[in-house]
């Protein structure tokens, strides 16, 4: 390595680099961030809307009281203020009823518990069989056989086709954009023993106040004052760790670019565009992972002339749309005097046999079923935006095809809510795997450092979950 200060090329502007990029700052090594697109964020960005004239986000992004490591990272940018809490989350039923979900002063890990029971979309006995199996998940650290799904597991556990579909599943499928019949068992433990269990805070919602953008503006800026550099519209053709003097990337137009090491933070189906078969070689299951499932997520977003919404957020039980949020309108222009809603639906694969006007229908019948007050609302304009490949599916089999950060080559790391992190493909998991890949490249360089916050726990949970 140079005798002069390490320098790290990152390939990708989404969260999983641009955390790398933060925790190398922080220990003196020089980073520069190649993002190929105009925008930062990757799957979790935004894009401008002509007509609304306006930055919208692909998706609504949430984060929890659970996220540490997301939390560490806002904090590490200057963008934590840009987050409001909400303590409570709303669950309405079919029947108009709303059910809250909000910590008690009992400890750890019951502290959710008398919320669960006063769920008014399930009967007395259907809060009893939740309670026994949330017992049973959060005992079940060794878990079933890895191949087993929650899905098969909810159903050995006595699990009704009524709480499945609208407790077990409301949940699941939008933390893990996933449906049960998929998603593996420890991703689902994950999320229950983390977002319910472990500490009061857990599942407390942290919402941007402001478009993705504005963020990564921010995040950009202090990043620049830390001395990363971060170039957009670069378009990477090519990554070389041929000897551990010849490391770089090479741009569009032959531009090379030679540094100590190489963090790969890109989509896993965009890996074997960067790397040669030998690289790819050297990537643990490197030659499996272009053909790793995603789960799709769809947003509707609807621009009404009036109020249309009377809460922040909302779980809709028993409907297509999942969650419903309202989005604050912009400082200004000409879209303040409107109400901005979208419309969050998780595993949408079963939409692609719909036509976008037929969700449409839906999504306001769900709406206007949902809050009466809202029929008097003129829809302005609308728009439906499908990420196809927004996550990496949490399938059993694919825990085991995730890919550590480090490599065979001793200058190459990878980074990316798909690789290894013990947590699914989130916010939370794409941060956690930039600051482990900085880790690795440090531990390369000989000046190791921690950057991986740990899980909070209570002692009681310490003692009753592990």
């Amino acid at each position: 390595m140079r005798a002069s200060q390490p320098q790290v090329t990152i390939v990708g502007g989404g969260l999983a680099g641009l955390a790398a990029a933060a925790a190398l700052s922080s220990a003196g090594v020089k980073a520069r961030v190649f993002e190929r697109r105009r925008q930062l964020g990757g799957r979790a960005g935004s894009f401008w809307d002509t007509t609304a004239e306006q930055w919208v986000d692909h998706c609504q992004h949430v984060s929890m009281g659970c996220c540490v490591n997301y939390a560490d990272f806002c904090r590490r940018t200057g963008t934590d203020h840009r987050f409001r809490r909400h303590p409570t989350v709303r669950f309405i039923g079919p029947d108009g009823r709303t059910s809250t979900l909000r910590a008690s002063h009992l400890p750890a890990p019951l502290h959710l518990a008398p919320a669960l029971w006063s769920m008014k979309f399930l009967t007395p006995r259907e809060r009893l069989m939740v309670m026994s199996a949330l017992k049973r998940l959060a005992l079940s650290e060794s878990g079933p056989p890895p191949d087993t799904t929650i899905g098969q597991w909810l159903a050995a556990h006595g699990q009704s086709e009524n709480v499945i579909r609208r407790f077990w599943g409301v949940v699941l499928v939008s933390a893990l954009s996933e449906t049960i019949e998929h998603s593996s068992f420890a991703a689902a433990r994950k999320v229950f023993v983390d977002g319910f269990m472990a500490e009061p805070s857990g599942h407390v919602l942290e919402i941007p106040t402001v478009p993705l953008q504005e963020l990564y503006d921010q995040i950009a800026h202090r990043l620049s004052e830390q001395g990363v550099a971060i170039q957009t519209e670069a378009h990477v053709r090519r990554v070389y760790c041929d000897t551990p003097h010849s490391t770089g990337i090479e741009l569009d137009g032959g531009r090379t670019i030679d540094c100590d090491a190489v963090i790969v933070a890109v989509p896993w189906r965009r890996l074997a565009d960067l790397l040669s078969i030998e690289q790819l070689a050297a990537v643990p299951n490197g030659a499996a992972l272009r053909d790793l499932p995603s789960a799709p997520i769809s947003s509707m977003h609807l621009w009404f002339d009036r109020p249309a919404i009377p809460v922040e957020h909302a779980v809709l039980i028993d409907r297509l749309s999942q969650w419903v949020f309202r989005r604050p309108p912009p400082a200004s222009g000409p879209t303040l005097a409107r109400e901005h809603c979208q419309v969050v639906i998780s595993a949408s694969r079963n939409l692609a046999a719909r036509s976008r006007e037929e969700v449409l229908e839906e999504v306001l019948r769900d709406i206007r079923g949902t809050w009466p007050e809202s029929r008097g609302a003129q829809l302005l304009q609308w728009r439906l935006i499908t990420q196809q490949d927004a996550v990496l599916s949490p399938r059993p089999e694919v825990a085991e095809l995730r890919p550590t950060q480090a490599t065979a080559i001793s200058n190459l790391f990878l980074a990316g809510d798909w690789t290894r992190t013990g947590w699914p493909s989130t916010m939370e998991g794409a941060v956690r795997s930039g600051y482990l890949a900085a880790e690795r490249v440090l531990d390369s360089l000989g000046s190791p450092a921690s950057f991986v916050q740990p899980e909070p726990r209570t002692w009681l949970t310490r003692r009753m979950l592990s």
